[in-house]
């Protein structure tokens, strides 16, 4: 998903315009996530991009993406740019932790 939300509706108040657009980013999220797994991927990992728009927006963890929104919000942004591509995942395996050895 690459798209730009306005902050401005005439017919919503401000607060339900971002609850709106949060609403429809954790829904692609989880539409993406019930797709079906290809072989070998663990997991659907996201890379996230928001910004004021696409030439400023910066790269994000998938568990911050509704934090560009409510700044968007606070700091009446015209627009908030949101961009989700989602790509396979693979898990890696922790290395053991063992006692820590003295000398």
């Amino acid at each position: 998903m690459k798209k730009t939300f306005p902050m401005e509706d005439p017919k919503h108040k401000p607060a339900r315009v971002a609850e709106a657009i949060k609403a429809e980013i954790r829904k692609y999220l989880k539409r993406e996530r019930r797709k079906p797994l290809p072989e070998e991927v663990d997991f659907w990992d996201f890379d996230c991009r928001a910004g004021k728009d696409s030439n400023s927006a910066e790269i994000i963890h998938v568990s911050e993406i509704l934090k560009p929104v409510d700044m968007a919000f606070g700091e009446t942004w015209e627009s908030v740019y949101i961009e989700i591509l989602a790509k396979p995942g693979h898990r890696t395996k922790a290395e053991p932790k063992g006692p820590a050895e003295t000398e």
